[in-house]
């Protein structure tokens, strides 16, 4: 695993794991941010990943960003930094799991929920307590609406509230919980459900629940049929898969 300052990297068999580590809470500072990007980056033109991983070091996933760059002289600059994660995270064409190990506030929270899939250990909390520091949670405004509905989004915003994992799960930013003991087993089952796939389906399965976002249904079906068809039947991995499904056999993927 090379270490950077801030985070650590590892990519072996198809995932890439980012562990933040800050001590003591893994808050972003505009340096450890600038590292974060810099990885996203490489990750999102890498075509042999699978899966993508985002954890914390020790007790905390991110407990949030550095409040001493938030001071006038520095806001423009950690926000045009801090904004980029969201940019370099949805410009990922493979599922970025949000591994989230304990408390995830502020804007660790919203790398979390900027993250395709939120697993959080029975530990965990989350909340956006910025509006007790007279700050707003910018990316959260945008997300949470589409993930928990206006209200709870307001809620979450403007009481500055913290949540248990279930209590996360049941508004649905978090996919699964899981105990302290089992976390880890949890994280991985997942992953490995994702990493049996072909690289270039995993991709073409993410941009098609992505690709109709936005437009009307009857646009949406045409656009996601006419993907199924022109893209995704030509690859060498789908008529592999369906030839050893026929053969009884374990699939022998080319990325292509």
């Amino acid at each position: 695993m090379s270490e950077l300052k801030n985070i650590n990297i590892d990519k072996t068999d198809g995932v890439a794991r980012i562990v933040l580590n800050r001590p003591k809470h893994n808050v972003l500072n505009i340096e450890m941010m600038n590292d974060l990007n810099a990885e996203l980056d490489l990750i999102s033109r890498d075509d042999d990943l699978k899966c993508l991983v985002i954890t914390g070091e020790g007790r905390s996933f991110c407990a949030g960003v550095e409040v001493s760059d938030h001071r006038p002289e520095m806001v423009d600059e950690m926000v045009t930094v801090f904004n980029r994660i969201f940019e370099n995270i949805n410009k990922i064409d493979i599922p970025v799991i949000a591994a989230v190990n304990g408390a995830c506030l502020g804007g660790g929270m919203e790398v979390a929920i900027a993250c395709d899939i939120v697993i959080a250990s029975e530990k965990a909390i989350f909340g956006q307590p910025e509006i007790k520091l007279g700050f707003f949670p910018p990316y959260a405004a945008l997300r949470l609406p589409e993930l928990v509905g206006t209200a709870k989004a307001i809620e979450i915003c403007t009481t500055g509230r913290t949540y248990s994992a279930e209590e996360a799960k049941h508004m649905g930013f978090v996919s699964q919980t899981a105990s302290a003991d089992n976390f880890e087993e949890t994280v991985e089952k997942t992953v490995k459900e994702i990493t049996y796939s072909s690289p270039l389906i995993i991709r073409l399965n993410k941009r098609a629940v992505k690709r109709h976002l936005g437009i009307d249904f009857s646009q949406g079906v045409d656009l996601v049929s006419n993907y199924f068809l022109n893209t995704m039947m030509k690859t060498q991995d789908t008529l592999e898969g369906i030839k050893s499904f026929e053969e009884k056999r374990k699939p022998v993927w080319k990325n292509s």
